[in-house]
């Protein structure tokens, strides 16, 4: 047997067992209670709009990956066509169910728009080398994404644990939380078994285009930075530059250890921290303007 089909056969099992094991959560085990539910929409406020908006959008994640991946592995279909996208969809509608609860406008979800530069690398990508080279910036994604929702569930589920808030710590956030770390194990295996087949002129189009295309989990469009500096914000991870770093080392570290490696002195990938960075300066350049009643800078599609 390949290491090709002995990587297969493991990613199929560890997607049986996320399947078996991790089913949606079921809508009658969450118990909303909660005894501040205006402390927490002004101190979580962000962080469960956001959170909610990026876990129904997997909807249209799932289109992307349909044009971005014209003829994917079936181990990696069946992750994210069968366990993946039921598994946060339900993450989803528990969690827009809360913000309308405690009183929040919901962030709009983008459920159908695939950009036309996925559609391009899909077109290309029916020569397989390509596909390749799309699959393994999936994969580089999802590791980002998943890394980034473990992190940002922990610190919301230890800040309402510390607020007492434990009806919906551990029966919203702790659920949701538990069911993460299983998508990120699979994009970790894949990605290291992929990036070992590439060749050199597809490891370079895969940093190239890394670097270039980088984007903090769900900020799809230049003016949502600002939405995702806050949930920094909220969470505590953009009071001190060294906050921002430690963060973007958090997420990036097995990217960093695949594509970075040999850059000496290179803790972090830079692309990640500036990305960060501009995130937390678009949320408090809004805030200033807010706090001075100006018109709230706005960025246009194109900008």
């Amino acid at each position: 047997m390949s290491g090709r089909d002995k990587l297969d056969d493991r990613l199929t099992e560890h997607v049986d067992r996320l399947g078996d094991e991790h089913p949606p959560i079921d809508l009658d085990s969450v118990d909303y209670s909660m005894e501040q539910p205006g402390v927490i929409a002004r101190r979580f406020g962000p962080v469960l709009s956001y959170m909610a908006r990026v876990e129904l959008e997997v909807e249209r994640n799932v289109l992307e990956l349909a044009a971005l991946l014209p003829n994917p592995p079936e181990v990696d279909r069946h992750f994210y066509a069968d366990v993946w996208m039921p598994q946060e969809t339900r993450h989803g509608e528990i969690l827009d169910k809360l913000q309308a609860i405690i009183g929040l406008d919901p962030l709009k979800a983008d459920l159908t728009q695939v950009s036309i530069r996925l559609r391009l690398l899909g077109a290309l990508g029916r020569f397989g080398p390509v596909q390749d080279v799309s699959r393994m910036l999936y994969y580089l994604t999802g590791m980002a994404t998943e890394r980034s929702a473990v992190l940002a569930y922990g610190q919301l589920h230890s800040g309402l644990r510390e607020m007492d808030e434990r009806a919906i710590a551990e029966t919203v956030i702790a659920p949701i939380r538990r069911q993460e770390p299983g998508h990120f194990a699979f994009y970790q295996m894949s990605s290291r078994g992929l990036w070992g087949q590439l060749g050199g002129w597809q490891k370079w189009l895969v940093r190239s285009l890394r670097r270039l295309t980088f984007t903090p989990v769900g900020v799809d469009h230049k003016w949502q930075r600002a939405d995702f500096g806050r949930v920094m914000e909220a969470l505590g991870m953009s009071t001190q530059d060294s906050d921002v770093v430690h963060h973007a080392q958090q997420i990036a570290r097995v990217e960093h250890e695949l594509l970075w490696a040999s850059r000496k002195g290179l803790r972090v990938p830079t692309y990640v921290v500036d990305a960060l960075r501009l995130a937390v300066e678009a949320a408090k350049a809004e805030a200033d303007a807010v706090a001075r009643k100006l018109p709230r800078p706005r960025l246009s599609p194109e900008a």
